[in-house]
């Protein structure tokens, strides 16, 4: 059997869904890359054209940003501390979830599971309320914990698939060796998780880095991110479209970009999981 007669076409409409779906995906960045090449007059013009004359002033107005620099800073170290907690925490809950048997694994698997499906905008009040009376409100570690907590459900469910498929005789043979507990999970058990490590990295990433709601609440001028300041741009007399919209284009380049570079480590990491073999 040849190659092509191994790998059937899709049907049409197959097709058709995709594109279609591709579309929509990509038509709001399309608008929002040419907005932000356009002048405030273009930008409020009733007549909407494709041609127009395109400037590069709105990109220089926000990296000439006085402040762009403390913004970017202050978004790596959220995203970075982020990701390096959420993967230490949750590589661990999910080896406990995985080999430990202990009344109420079930519910609270299930719970965690739960708590994947709450969008971050219906934590926003309460976690302000919360934050405010623990003294971290406007702190970037407020928004580091508030960042962990909400990536922590899908690190667990993705890590336990890979420790599930780590054969017991490993850990049995390494504590017989006389390796404890903890060196079992960290020398045996840690290396065994790469791919899954990776994918949950770049996915928490991405959400920290991206995430603008409970940045933007959670902050104040000082430790805003990069994402959260574009509110700076909604002045007493307007909204700079123009600005927001180049905002948005490079805040969103570092991760379509990362994402593209690592599109095959994140399908690895999401698929190798699930297979048993």
């Amino acid at each position: 059997m040849t190659h092509a007669e191994a790998t059937p076409r899709g049907s049409p409409l197959h097709y058709t869904i995709l594109t279609l779906l591709a579309a929509a995906c990509l038509l709001p960045m399309l608008i929002m890359a040419l907005t932000s090449v356009k002048t405030e007059a273009q930008i409020f013009d009733t007549r909407w054209s494709w041609l127009f004359a395109p400037t590069l002033e709105n990109y220089r107005a926000v990296i000439q940003d006085q402040h762009i620099d403390r913004y970017m800073l202050n978004s790596l170290k959220v995203s970075l501390c982020a990701t390096l907690i959420t993967l230490t925490l949750g590589s661990m809950c999910a080896y406990a979830m995985a080999r430990f048997r202990f009344l109420g694994r079930a519910p609270l698997s299930y719970s965690t599971l739960i708590l994947r499906t709450l969008p971050p905008a219906v934590l926003a009040v309460p976690v302000f309320v919360i934050w405010s009376d623990w003294g971290i409100g406007d702190t970037l570690s407020g928004v580091v914990l508030v960042y962990v907590a909400l990536n922590l459900p899908f690190t667990i469910w993705l890590l336990y698939g890979f420790i599930d498929q780590v054969p017991v005789e490993l850990e049995e043979a390494a504590a017989i060796d006389g390796c404890g507990p903890f060196k079992v999970f960290y020398k045996i058990v840690l290396p065994l998780l790469r791919p899954g490590l990776a994918a949950a990295a770049i996915f928490t990433f991405r959400l920290a880095w991206n995430e603008f709601i409970l940045g933007f609440i959670l902050t104040n001028r000082i430790t805003r991110t990069l994402p959260a300041s574009i509110s700076n741009y909604i002045t007493d007399t307007g909204v700079e479209w123009g600005r927001i919209m180049a905002a948005g284009v490079l805040i969103a380049l570092p991760p379509l970009i990362f994402t593209f570079v690592a599109a095959k480590q994140i399908i690895t990491g999401l698929t190798a999981g699930s297979v048993k073999g």
